[in-house]
C-alpha cells in the first residue's frame, strides 16, 4: 500500500497498488478512525470502481455501520449527499482526472469534511496497514438512494437566467454528464464526448492541461455559442471558454462567479494566493470581504468555515460554495457564470476583459534537491518586498509579486510571478528561475 496515500486522498494504479483486499481494509480502517454509523459512497465510471465499491462496503458493514449506495454520480453530487442524507461521512470512488489505470478514494466526515494527509488519512493508513480495527458483532446494512432529484432542484434554485444560452461543453466521457443532467433542459447544450467510457478515448478529463480544451474551443466559434465548459473526470473541477474560443483563466473566473454572489449583498470570499491582483481587487470593487487562502481544498474549506465565507476559488478549477456543504460544485459555477452573462447583458469576452489587466507567468515546476536551501536563498533576497508565508513564500512589490512553494505530492518548486507589464513579468521569473534552476 505504499504510497497510495496522497495529501488530499488515497489513490493507486488498479489492481496492482490499490484493488478489492486494500479497498476493504481501508473500509474498516475508515470506521475505526471516525466510528461513523452511516456512510455515503458514490463512484465514477471506472470499469474498476463497482468492485471497489463492493469491497470498501463489505470493509464497513462488517465494521457494523450502514452504507448508502447512491452509485454513479459526480463528487459534487456525494458532497451535496453527505449533508443532505445527514451521514457520518461518505466517499467517492474516483481517481479524479487521472488515467484510466488509476483507482482513488475520496474520504469526508459529516459535513463533507475532507480527511486529508494532516487530518486522518496517515491514520487511518496505520489502521489498514496494522489491521488494527475492533471486530464486532453485527453487519450493518446497505440501501441505495437517488440523489439527482434532490441535487437538481438544489442547482436550480439557484438560476437567475432570462434566457436559454446556447453552452458546448466537454464531458470527457466522465461524471460532468451526471453533475449538470438536471439543469441541462434550461440551456441550449451542444455536447462533446457524453458517453461514459472509464478508459477516456478522446482525451485524458484534465481541463489544467489546455490542450485538453482546443476542440472545445474550436466547437464554441463554430456554433457561436455563448460560453463552453469542459469538466475533469469527477467533475469537481473545470475549465471555461469564452464567446470567442479564448480560455478564461481560472483565477479570473473567480471573479467572475464573485460579482454575480455579490450582486446579491456583501458577503466574504476566498481566492487563493497564486491568483492575480485582480481578482481581489473586483471582489472589494463589488463590497465583498476578500481573504487570501493557502492552497489544497482541506486549507481553504476550513479556512472558509472559520471566516463564515460563502464562496471560494483556487487556481486549479476548484470553485467551493457554503451552500453545497462548503464544497465544491461546478453545477453552481455553471448556474452562476449564466446568471451574471444574462444579468449584464454582455459577451463572456466583454466580463473577462477588464481583468486581464496584469501578466501572469503560470505556475511553473521546478524539479530540486534542496528544496529549503533555495527557499532560504529566496527569502533572503527578496526581504525588502511585503514578504509572508501562507503557503510557501510570497513577496509583494508595487509592481509586481510572486510566490514559490514546494509541492505536496513531488519533489518540486512551484512559482508564479504577476506583474504589471509582460516584460516585468517575464524579467522576474526568469530571475526567479535561475536561483531555483542553478
Amino acid at each position: 500500500m505504499a504510497g497510495i496515500f496522497k495529501a488530499y486522498d488515497i489513490r493507486g494504479i488498479y489492481p496492482d497498488q490499490l484493488n478489492e483486499q486494500i479497498a476493504e481494509n481501508i473500509g474498516r480502517a475508515y470506521i475505526e478512525f471516525t466510528e461513523a454509523k452511516k456512510v455515503v459512497i458514490g463512484m465514477d465510471m471506472r470499469p474498476h470502481s463497482q468492485p471497489i465499491f463492493e469491497a470498501l462496503a463489505k470493509g464497513i458493514t462488517e465494521m457494523g455501520a450502514d452504507v448508502i449506495n447512491i452509485g454513479l454520480c459526480s463528487t459534487p453530487m456525494s458532497y451535496f449527499a453527505n449533508g443532505k442524507l445527514q451521514a457520518d461521512g461518505s466517499i467517492m470512488i474516483t481517481a479524479s482526472h487521472n488515467t484510466a489505470e488509476w483507482c482513488g478514494l475520496k474520504l469526508c466526515r459529516e459535513h463533507a469534511i475532507p480527511i486529508g494527509g494532516n487530518s486522518g488519512i496517515a491514520d487511518i493508513e496505520r489502521i489498514s496497514t496494522e489491521k488494527s480495527w475492533t471486530c464486532v458483532e453485527n453487519n450493518g446494512s446497505i440501501s441505495t438512494y437517488d440523489i439527482e432529484p434532490e441535487y437538481t432542484a438544489f442547482l436550480r434554485s439557484f438560476a437567475r437566467m432570462n434566457r436559454k444560452l446556447k453552452v458546448v461543453v466537454d464531458y470527457a466521457n466522465a461524471m460532468g454528464s451526471y453533475e449538470i443532467k438536471g439543469i441541462e433542459d434550461m440551456f441550449e447544450i451542444i455536447p462533446l464526448y457524453k458517453e461514459l467510457d472509464g478508459t477516456f478515448p478522446n482525451h485524458e478529463a484534465n481541463p489544467l492541461k489546455t490542450e485538453t480544451l482546443n476542440v472545445l474551443r474550436a466547437k464554441v466559434v463554430e456554433y457561436g455559442a455563448d460560453f463552453g465548459a469542459g469538466f475533469d473526470g469527477d467533475a469537481d473541477r473545470c475549465g471555461f471558454v469564452d464567446d470567442l474560443g479564448e480560455i478564461i483563466p481560472m483565477d479570473l473566473f473567480t471573479a467572475l462567479i464573485a460579482q454575480d454572489i455579490l450582486s446579491d449583498g456583501p458577503a466574504t470570499i476566498l481566492y487563493d494566493l497564486r491568483s492575480s491582483r485582480a481578482v481581489r481587487e473586483c471582489i472589494e470593487e463589488h463590497g465583498g470581504k476578500a481573504i487570501m487562502s493557502r492552497v489544497g481544498h482541506a486549507f481553504i474549506k476550513a479556512q472558509m468555515r472559520e471566516n463564515d465565507a460563502v464562496f471560494a476559488g483556487e487556481l486549479s478549477g476548484h470553485y467551493y460554495f457554503k451552500e453545497n456543504n462548503t464544497a465544491e460544485c461546478q453545477g453552481l459555477s455553471f448556474i452562476k457564470f449564466a446568471n451574471l452573462l444574462c444579468k449584464s447583458g454582455k459577451k463572456a469576452h466583454e466580463l473577462v476583459a477588464p481583468l486581464r489587466k496584469y501578466f501572469a507567468s503560470g505556475e511553473i515546476n521546478s524539479k530540486v534537491s534542496d528544496a529549503a536551501a533555495i527557499l532560504d536563498e529566496i527569502r533572503a533576497k527578496y526581504q525588502d518586498g511585503n514578504q509572508y508565508e501562507l503557503d510557501g513564500i510570497s513577496t509583494e512589490y508595487p509592481d509586481w509579486w510572486f510566490n514559490v512553494r514546494s509541492s505536496n505530492t513531488e519533489p518540486l518548486l512551484r512559482l508564479i510571478v504577476e506583474a504589471n507589464t509582460k516584460e516585468l513579468m517575464e524579467q522576474k521569473r526568469d530571475e526567479l528561475l535561475a536561483i531555483i534552476r542553478k
